[in-house]
């Protein structure tokens, strides 16, 4: 997903023009040893490549929680050695250099040139459906640029060697996202060193990057890990976002590997644990219909260590216990047209069994109730007509909503009841003339997944770039300028800015901005679509379920 559009600095000597070399930095990491980074001349930046934050266990051990992070004594030239962990390679966005490998867990540290310190950092989380990505699949060094703040992008454990969830010894589930909190963890006691506040985090995130970072706002491993957070088109309860029976799962992904049915839960695991990294990253999930991608953070089983999720988010987020922090969340108003590959194929299996198309995480006594309420779907959002090219922005709505839409403002609505009134709520709307029209249109654009996450990062568009419109140049501007206020204030847009006034939202997702060519503050985001969807939801939710053995999986 996103995949369109993917040392010795003594403490003392910091800011001291006499102990700087004019092109590097040199920090000293307690305790891991020196480390250098190099002025990035087109952004007038200095960038930290590649630092080890952890070190990812091997061999049986492969599926656990991150290691501490090596140590040296020499000086670690932090150049980027476009480091990514094991993944899939479906999605056609790998750099043509890279470098795959196992103990995969660094950072990259992005310093403006300046010598303030204590300044705000945000720590942004890449998407790729938890299956694919890396750090620096978008930078960002714009944000940096403007001497505000510092940031921070790292890898994470991927696929099946980063959310395989067995509830065993070797395979507790969620190592990808422990990850994650390792990451947090050594941000919180290294970034002082490079001229941040640990105190003043932002987590940001974009698709599956947004879903982890609204899953680290619910988990009780991330207290006083950050202050704000920023998810971009993805949330904790989506059917992506988390595994509803991560047993049920790791069966069916082995058979996409091998031709063997594994019942055992001894044996399932024993594969996982000598299947080679190529052949685990082999399968191909992202055309899957009914919006799981197998692979993602679950609701772990107690083995008496630390669990990132002890509880479902729907539970966690209705019970009330988890960090209520300033938000700015929202998506794209056309982020199914992350769906519209497929849209040749699938519309005729939509009008054969629109059933296969419904989210993983709902859950019939039978399939004549699937069915019954596989029509209804189909006719809210299709009507009596067939599935064609004449209702192509009826099935974009669809696969917008079951994606992110809906998922993101349920939990809105959970949150707002459990007591945080701190969420700025927004739907992207932007385009502009070289916006691709919707197929089958008579030149309806929109925006699609992650759109505005590439405006604020150093994606496809570039204010600094002369082959782009003044209208996208000053959209960008003031996009950045919303993030940049928020990861500093908390406020998207403080009371003094001469933008529109942007309140915190209310019941009935009111009132949200729109982010478009204008900023207007609107009522009511999709609240009739919405609405249908909780009442599908409250009685047919599949609640997730920690991993089981094969015989309690027999009696649910």
């Amino acid at each position: 997903m996103c995949s369109v559009a993917f040392v010795i600095f003594a403490v003392l000597c910091w800011g001291a023009v006499s102990c700087e070399q004019p092109q590097s930095r040199l920090v000293e990491l307690l305790p891991q040893g020196p480390v250098r980074g190099y002025r990035d001349t087109k952004y007038g930046i200095y960038a930290f490549y590649d630092i080890p934050y952890a070190k990812a266990p091997t061999g049986l051990d492969r599926f656990k929680g991150p290691l501490p992070p090596p140590v040296w004594s020499e000086v670690f030239e932090a150049v980027d050695r476009v480091i990514m962990c094991p993944q899939t390679d479906k999605f056609d966005m790998l750099p043509a250099k890279r470098t795959m490998q196992e103990d995969c867990l660094t950072a990259s540290v992005y310093v403006p040139e300046t010598k303030e310190k204590n300044l705000p950092v945000v720590v942004y989380v890449h998407g790729g459906a938890y299956i694919a990505g890396w750090g620096n699949l978008a930078t960002p060094k714009n944000f940096v640029k403007s001497k505000k703040v510092i940031a921070v992008t790292f890898n994470h454990r991927l696929g099946a060697h980063g959310f395989l969830c067995l509830g065993t010894e070797h395979v507790p589930g969620n190592a990808g996202m422990k990850d994650q909190v390792a990451l947090l963890r050594w941000v919180k006691n290294n970034i002082a060193k490079f001229g941040g506040n640990p105190d003043e985090v932002t987590i940001a995130g974009y698709s599956a990057g947004s879903s982890s970072v609204d899953l680290l706002m619910i988990s009780k491993l991330t207290d006083n890990l950050f202050k704000r957070v920023i998810p971009e088109s993805g949330a904790n309860i989506a059917a992506f976002s988390i595994q509803v029976d991560p047993i049920k799962s790791a069966k069916e992904y082995a058979l996409l590997l091998t031709s063997k049915h594994f019942e055992d839960l001894n044996a399932l695991e024993k594969f996982y644990q000598t299947v080679s990294y190529e052949q685990l990253n082999s399968a191909k999930v992202i055309n899957r219909k009914d919006s799981n991608f197998y692979m993602a953070p679950c609701v772990e089983r107690d083995l008496g260590e630390e669990m990132f999720l002890d509880d479902s988010p729907v539970n966690i987020l209705r019970s009330g216990n988890f960090k209520k922090v300033p938000m700015l969340y929202g998506f794209a108003n056309m982020e199914g047209l992350f769906r519209m590959p497929f849209f040749n194929h699938w519309k005729n299996l939509m009008n054969e069994k629109f059933s296969d198309f419904l989210p993983a995480d709902l859950k019939f006594e039978s399939e004549t109730e699937k069915e019954q309420v596989a029509e209804k779907v189909k006719r809210f959002y299709f009507g009596e007509k067939p599935i064609n090219e004449e209702s192509v922005l009826a099935y974009i709505d669809y696969f917008t909503d079951v994606l992110f839409a809906y998922s993101t403002l349920k939990s809105v609505k959970l949150q707002l009841e459990a007591g945080n009134n701190q969420i700025y709520l927004y739907e992207y709307t932007y385009y502009d003339d070289d916006t691709p029209p919707v197929p089958y249109t008579n030149n309806i654009r929109g925006a699609n997944h992650c759109a505005q996450t590439h405006i604020v990062l150093d994606g496809l568009y570039n204010s600094t770039e002369t082959n782009i419109s003044d209208d996208l140049k000053t959209h960008t501007k003031i996009m950045r300028e919303i993030w940049l206020n928020f990861m500093i204030t908390g406020m998207p847009i403080p009371e003094d800015s001469k933008l529109p006034t942007w309140r915190p939202v209310g019941a009935g997702w009111s009132p949200y901005m729109s982010l478009g060519r204008t900023l207007q503050l609107k009522d009511s985001l999709l609240k009739e679509r919405t609405l249908f969807w909780d009442g599908i939801y409250e009685k047919y939710y599949f609640n997730p379920i920690p991993p089981i053995s094969p015989l309690e999986h027999t009696e649910l």
